[in-house]
Order: C-alpha cells, then structure tokens, then sequence
C-alpha cells in the first residue's frame, strides 16, 4: 500500500471498498479490479454527474472519513480540520483534499490493489444506533419519546451545518487563504452557463 502512494504521490488515500460491500455512498471508492489505484471517476446516473470536466469531490480528490491515510504534511493540516465537537463528520470528508499540497485531483486517490469490506455497521448514526438509544431509553425510562428519536437525527444535520459555516468562518478570517480550485468552478460554471444558451 504504502509504495503505491509514495510512487504515485499520493498525499491523501483509502484503500478501495470490495464491490460486494454494503453502505457504500460514492463511486469513486469503489475497488476497480483492473487498476492499482484511481484518482477519479466518471459516472453519470445519481444526484452528482461524474464526467471528463469534474473536478471536484466526490468525483475526483476524494477520500472518504472512514479510512483515510495521510502524507506526513496532510496530516498536519487535516489534524486541525478534525478537531472539532462534531458528533458525526458529515461533509468533512469533501474538505480533506483541500489538506494535499497542490492538486487534489493528482494527489488525492483511491488504492484498488489494496482494498477493504465494508460491512456498513454505524456507530454514529443509522439503524442500529437507533436500535441501541430506543433500547436504552426504554430500559431507562420504560418508554421511548419519538421526538427523543427524532432529536438525534436532527443533530447529524445540524452538525453538517456548523461544519460548513465553521469552514466558510476560517476561510473569511484567514487573509492568506486562497482557494485553490475557486477559478476551475467559475470557469466551469461559465463553460455550463454558456452550453446551455
């Protein structure tokens, strides 16, 4: 694993998600068997089209929170971007290519020849979470509130919306921050603008 990603330059990585796996919520980590690793990928069904013009997450420069391995240098900066209070890191996996040096669609990637399954067991979120606080509230309190259930549902969203005005926040603040990819998306959205006139 290790060889791939300093041979390819790979600053953030995750090995490849086995086919069969389940709770699987971008392509791009999905294992392709025919390659040792893939930094993009193309796929035009779903709420997001993956094609040659992406050039963003979760099509390219994507790495998702449940396996990421850093460069020495993207750790530190990705180290700050997950301090947080955040019960659930829901959106933070589409900043972590911003923590590679240069390009995230060149070095940020996924490693197919190494690959893991997932068996999309949550330990922060989903059904069997849910299972545990309904079985804890009921044995503590000998019934269940659906607002208490509702509650913690609602808490993954918020948690997704204070990441992202945390984000916006330091951004504004930093007067050396600039965004590297800020010029590629108006571009882009130029190009659209105009294919669609």
């Amino acid at each position: 694993y290790l060889e791939i990603v300093k041979s390819e330059g790979l600053e953030i990585s995750q090995p490849a998600l086995d086919p069969n796996s389940t709770g699987i919520h971008h392509r791009i980590t999905i294992r392709v068997r025919t390659n040792k690793f893939h930094r993009r990928v193309w796929d035009a069904r779903g709420s997001t089209k993956c094609s040659e013009d992406s050039e963003g997450p979760p099509c390219t420069g994507f790495v998702e929170g449940m396996a990421p391995v850093f460069s020495r240098s993207a750790w530190h900066r990705a180290w700050h971007l997950i301090q947080n209070d955040l019960v659930h890191g829901w959106g933070m996996d589409m900043k972590l290519g911003y923590c590679a040096q240069g390009d995230r669609s060149k070095n940020v990637g996924v490693v197919d020849s190494e690959y893991v399954v997932h068996q999309g067991i949550q330990t922060l979120g989903g059904v069997s979470t849910r299972k545990i606080i309904q079985t804890y509230l009921m044995n503590l309190c000998g019934f269940m509130l659906k607002s208490d259930l509702i509650r913690y549902e609602d808490n993954r969203h918020q948690n997704f919306r204070f990441l992202r005005s945390v984000w916006e926040q330091a951004v504004k603040e930093d007067k050396n921050w600039v965004d590297p990819f800020r010029r590629k998306r108006r571009l882009n959205r130029r190009r659209n603008q105009q294919l669609h006139i």
